[in-house]
């Protein structure tokens, strides 16, 4: 598959009143199309950082990050979930969807028409005229998704857009969002403080040190199973779930002295 994302040795430093300091150190990974991917690490160590620098919002202080070929990122190319939702309660579900393409210059009768096959085949298509307190928190993040799709990103980026729900919600989220990304093809990358979700989702994981962070390991998954939750049921499940939770833990400790 072709790579889609690359991180080349990049360092990151962020200035405070006093200091400068290092939060990401040589840090190097690549995203192929279609990949499912998950970073993990201690808190605070970066992994938000990291999708700042993806999207653009901030630059790297020394390497490359190289989206779709260019180390000019495009941001057209990146769609955001994040923790919250963000719909706007004023408006109705279908006009949060299409928010973005009102905001194109240009023909949009085919994006509206893909976002109307979305709802449709989603099962939102009769929530298009409610407002978005009508709505489960499962169904606001599918809407939220829906949304983002619809400007046919190249790259997802998931910034814990689960952590704001109940467990079991959080599980069938979990499975309407993989879904979703799978059956549209998109390339996906998730941040995440649950391990047991970044394996159930993911097709690798990298796992950051604490801070100033750098790649301490790199596991790629191989699980049985269509769903994330049917993911879960693998023997394999619980070997994975320990190697990620010693290598945390030892980072803890070590940070801890």
């Amino acid at each position: 598959m072709n790579e889609i994302l690359k991180f080349d040795n990049v360092k990151y430093f962020y200035q405070t009143k006093d200091d400068e300091i290092c939060a990401l150190d040589n840090i190097s990974f690549n995203v192929n199309e279609e990949e499912f991917v998950s970073i993990v690490g201690p808190s605070g160590c970066g992994k938000t950082t990291i999708l700042s620098l993806i999207a653009g919002l901030l630059k790297p202080s020394s390497g490359e990050v190289i989206l779709d070929g260019s180390n000019k990122i495009d941001t057209k190319k990146i769609g955001y979930m994040f923790q919250r939702d963000m719909l706007f309660e004023w408006r109705s579900v279908w006009k949060n969807i299409t928010l973005g393409l009102e905001l194109q210059k240009g023909n949009r009768d085919e994006k509206l028409a893909f976002a109307e096959e979305l709802l449709k085949k989603y099962s939102l298509y009769n929530f298009k005229n409610k407002k978005p307190r009508s709505l489960s928190g499962g169904m606001r993040q599918r809407v939220a998704l829906i949304r983002t799709l619809v400007l046919e990103p190249k790259l997802l980026l998931l910034d814990e857009p689960f952590s704001a729900l109940d467990f079991q919600t959080r599980l069938n989220l979990c499975d309407d969002v993989y879904e979703i990304i799978k059956s549209e093809k998109k390339t996906a990358i998730l941040v995440t403080h649950d391990i047991s979700e970044a394996i159930s989702m993911s097709d690798k994981i990298i796992v950051l040190s604490s801070r100033p962070a750098h790649v301490k390991d790199e596991i790629k998954l191989d699980l049985k199973g269509t769903t994330p939750l049917k993911k879960r049921e693998d023997s394999s499940f619980s070997g994975y779930f320990e190697k990620i939770w010693r290598e945390l833990t030892n980072e803890e400790k070590s940070e801890n002295g």
